[in-house]
């Protein structure tokens, strides 16, 4: 159930919803750094409308994210995020958008993750990553 306000907007930035996007975020970033494809497959729905833009890939479908996922287990060594927000939109979604760095400085990341809540917990179900030189 969403809630509205009187005027029939959604009620934007529940704190407790954030929290609980923001620990699962963490978990999958902990995962990313960690190489645990378990986890992140895990943490992405397990569905064929499932989409994952990367900076010079692109998965639609669980299955190809998880083969992919395979084959690129984690990120390069010391990336560190920065301007993390989340957007709740309901007490179901939300938006993850975050910028990314590694330490030689050269590029900018930018990602950002759709976030749903299913029966078995916070999964994301559309992620876009880009990168940009400095």
């Amino acid at each position: 159930m969403t809630a509205a306000t009187d005027t029939g907007e959604p009620v934007l930035d529940r704190t407790h919803v954030r929290g609980a996007v923001l620990a699962a975020f963490q978990r999958y970033e902990h995962a990313l750094i960690d190489g645990d494809v378990a986890v992140l497959n895990e943490l992405f729905w397990d569905d064929p409308r499932c989409l994952r833009y990367g900076v010079a890939d692109r998965q639609v479908g669980a299955a190809q994210i998880q083969a992919w996922r395979r084959e690129h287990p984690t990120v390069p060594a010391g990336r560190r995020l920065r301007e993390t927000t989340v957007l709740t939109v309901d007490d179901r979604t939300a938006v993850v958008s975050t910028l990314f760095e590694y330490p030689d400085g050269l590029i900018e990341g930018r990602q950002s993750q759709t976030w749903v809540r299913f029966a078995e917990g916070w999964r994301i179900v559309a992620a876009h990553v880009s990168e940009v030189p400095r």
